[in-house]
């Protein structure tokens, strides 16, 4: 008797090239890179739209033949939540990757492919200042869409709070343009509210028109960098970081690194001169840090120090905490998990992250301004990424990172925890990751992907 056979059928895509633009391509599907291979998607071809209309092209054609698919631009999404196989295609948007400023720098058209590699050399140039987050590989646009958290988050708001425009293509393929214009319809200023939060499970943005910040040339730099400290001083830094008053224009992140020995790493950002921005952090500099390389540093260089955490390749799995204050309690004992995941053999550059963003100026606005649901409840943001290339270990990484999300959980200060959808590992339930916006996502999912195509991503059916 013969058995039957369990392969995967690989998508056929030799309709769909005729049918695009001549600059447009599919390859094999050799995995592009990605941030993290953990649970990473597996499609059977890759297509590369070179043109909006290919983008509409490719999701009318996917709806045709009920092949599954989904977007990609930076390729930093790790969330487990992907079940793309070779049934399916990955959209690839790296030849959407234009960025244009209009004449007086105060709005900047970005494509749905472009890096923050990609917008930050051209903003410069433009002496304009543009809310991205702090990776140069991440796709500019998609780290928008689910809140957009940046360095200069507390002078100018959120990510998703600069965004004038975007161009979509819907579930069914037709491509529109949304804002929240008075004159526009009823159900794209609907649809532009939800595509602010959760914009990857209802359309791909094919380019976006966002608010920019023209500056003088002394304020394309700011002052910036590391200081280190040693384990013992961790619960002095965590009380000051809770203690500190943080004005506008800083911002910081806190590192748990393996430098040799579990080692503290805050660096500090502020933009202005070192003198304030020294008098700015000078609670935590009193803490006394072992090495403090902070400098002036020029707007292109501001993620530099981010690019070593930033590379591709390994396995990353990866669990985020929204915490509303800082418990130093937990905080030792998640240093305590920290440091035993890092003697695990190949896991050695596992880490941990915290930053702190002013939260002020996002809070001038309501809830409802964006389906982003945590700018009133929500002071911190929190991850450890376990770190290692043998997937042998994904099932201790996944415990080690379940053990320490909840001791932050424990005392993370909230009524309801709350986690940065792009912060989360995938196994979080909606309201955790959607909160108070999930029930009009829930009844904008059924009118406008009913089908649930853009399913990759915290499916909201």
């Amino acid at each position: 008797m013969s058995q039957k056979s369990n392969a995967v059928q690989r998508v056929d895509t030799s309709s769909l090239q005729s049918r695009l633009s001549s600059d447009a391509t599919i390859t094999d599907a050799s995995q592009p890179l990605r941030w993290s291979d953990f649970k990473a998607p597996q499609p059977g071809r890759i297509v590369h739209p070179a043109t909006a209309e290919d983008v509409s092209t490719i999701v009318q054609w996917a709806n045709e033949h009920n092949v599954p698919f989904l977007v990609q631009s930076g390729g930093n999404g790790w969330a487990k939540t992907f079940t793309l196989d070779e049934t399916g295609i990955l959209i690839q948007l790296d030849k959407l990757r234009s960025v244009v400023f209009n004449e007086n720098g105060t709005q900047v058209t970005i494509g749905g492919g472009a890096l923050i590699s990609d917008v930050v050399p051209v903003a410069e140039a433009k002496s304009s200042l543009v809310l991205t987050g702090v990776c140069n590989t991440v796709g500019a646009l998609g780290a928008i869409l689910g809140g957009g958290f940046s360095s200069l988050g507390g002078q100018f708001g959120l990510g998703v709070d600069d965004v004038l425009s975007l161009d979509v293509v819907k579930p069914d393929g037709q491509a529109i343009t949304i804002s929240a214009a008075q004159d526009a319809e009823q159900n794209d200023k609907d649809l532009f509210w939800a595509m602010r939060g959760a914009g990857p499970s209802f359309g791909i943005v094919t380019s976006a028109v966002l608010r920019a910040h023209p500056v003088s040339a002394d304020k394309l730099y700011a002052w910036t960098g590391p200081l280190i400290f040693a384990p013992s001083q961790l619960e002095d830094v965590i009380n000051t970081i809770q203690g500190m008053e943080f004005v506008p224009q800083m911002a910081m992140a806190l590192n748990f690194l393996n430098l040799g020995a579990p080692t503290i790493i805050t660096t500090l950002f502020y933009h202005g001169s070192a003198e304030n921005g020294r008098l700015a952090f000078k609670a935590l500099l009193d803490v006394g840090p072992l090495k403090d390389a902070t400098a002036i540093v020029p707007y292109s260089k501001w993620n530099a120090g981010s690019d070593i955490a930033c590379s591709k390749g390994g396995r990353k799995p990866t669990f985020g905490v929204g915490l509303a204050k800082l418990d130093p309690a937990s905080w030792r004992s998640a240093f305590d998990a920290w440091a035993e995941l890092i003697q695990q053999p190949g896991a050695e550059r596992s880490s941990v992250l915290l930053n702190v963003v002013p939260m002020d100026k996002a809070r001038n606005l309501p809830d409802s301004t964006s389906s982003y649901p945590f700018r009133h409840t929500v002071n911190f943001h929190v991850t450890l990424t376990a770190n290692y290339t043998d997937a042998a270990f994904d099932g201790r990484a996944i415990e080690y990172g379940q053990k320490v999300r909840a001791i932050w959980q424990a005392t993370d200060g909230l009524a309801q925890h709350s986690t940065y959808v792009n912060n989360a590992f995938g196994d979080e339930s909606l309201e955790t990751v959607y909160g108070n916006s999930l029930r009009r996502l829930k009844a904008m999912k059924k009118q406008v992907d009913p089908h649930n195509r853009f399913n990759q991503w915290f499916s909201i059916m």
